[in-house]
């Protein structure tokens, strides 16, 4: 069985990654890839990845009759648009990249597979988790399943600079970006409000602080997050926890290695936790690619969900370990 693939906003960077995923899974077709700035040049003009691997073009208009499910690539505040201005056949499923919907409003379903998997599979409408909530929503639901966050969660967490999107900006321009590094939006980043609703989804009397320290770096893909919280147990009683809790989540592993590094997830959909216990502290490491499982290849792991294909569908991919 195959489906027919509409994108809206093709041109940035999740658009990119989602079409080199897409292009390779066995289930799928791209009906149409629409950008207003690119319309009418190929899609390997600007992902130049691409070249050799399609000869679409890119178009302003599109026919939502040809698509079986719309992904919606835009940047923050523009799916609420495009939802407005246009009529959207009820049969077709839409998966948004957005922030727009991650409250759950307008009929959206929060995406994040490891959360909720069964509603996602009867959802009509995805809302995609953003990068930094999924990694922090990956290192903290084990402890909010099982009633343990009971004290303040301390974050600090570093993303590579296409997270930013590909619009230019005094911080996301080379010469600043390269050798150095920032912070930005400590304590009131936009993703703590998903962090907290998925939380309290699990333990709905969480009621202290996640006080959570973002960081801009200088290299292009990933994130990694460091957080900290009290914890009672051992450390084998804390892996057991995770292992348990993500046993049936083909994209999540619990690493006992001494450390984990970027180059472990870059260019795939994995998570990758780990745990140590520092006098009455649990502090948990989690990695993952902010441009496949924090955007595009979790947008995949939604649609093979709620189509019913192999959830690892079209992104077995390997990293890029030098």
């Amino acid at each position: 069985m195959k489906i027919n693939i509409g994108i809206i906003g093709g041109a940035g960077y999740t658009g990119g990654e989602l079409l080199r995923i897409l292009l390779n899974h066995p289930n799928t077709n791209i009906a149409f890839v629409n950008s207003k700035s690119q319309a009418g040049k190929p899609v390997y003009a600007t992902h130049g990845d691409l070249l050799g691997e399609t000869d679409l073009t890119f178009a302003d208009e599109q026919d939502f009759s040809k698509a079986d499910v719309l992904f919606l690539c835009s940047g923050h505040n523009e799916s609420k648009k495009f939802l407005a201005e246009n009529a959207i056949p009820e049969n077709i499923k839409i998966i948004d990249l957005s922030t727009d919907f991650r409250d759950e409003t307008n009929g959206f379903t929060y995406g994040l597979p490891e959360l909720q998997k069964d509603k996602i599979k009867s959802a009509n409408k995805i809302a995609n988790p953003g990068c930094f909530a999924t990694s922090i929503e990956l290192a903290l639901l084990p402890l909010a399943q099982a009633g343990l966050l009971n004290e303040d969660v301390h974050i600090s967490a570093i993303t590579g600079s296409t997270g930013a999107g590909q619009s230019l900006s005094a911080t996301t321009h080379f010469s600043w970006r390269n050798n150095n590094i920032s912070i930005y939006k400590a304590f009131t980043h936009q993703h703590l409000k998903e962090i907290n609703q998925s939380i309290k989804s699990l333990q709905p009397d969480f009621s202290k602080a996640i006080n959570f320290i973002p960081y801009r770096g200088n290299f292009t893909r990933g994130i990694m997050a460091n957080l900290y919280t009290k914890f009672e147990g051992s450390i084998e009683q804390a892996y057991q926890l995770y292992q348990d809790y993500y046993a049936a989540h083909p994209f999540t592993y619990i690493s006992d290695e001494a450390e984990i590094d970027l180059k472990q997830v870059v260019n795939t959909n994995k998570c990758i936790l780990h745990l140590e216990k520092h006098g009455d502290n649990l502090l948990i490491s989690s990695i993952i690619d902010n441009l496949t499982k924090g955007a595009s290849g979790q947008a995949v792991q939604n649609m093979n969900l709620i189509f019913g294909f192999d959830e690892t569908a079209g992104l077995k991919l390997k990293p890029v370990g030098f």
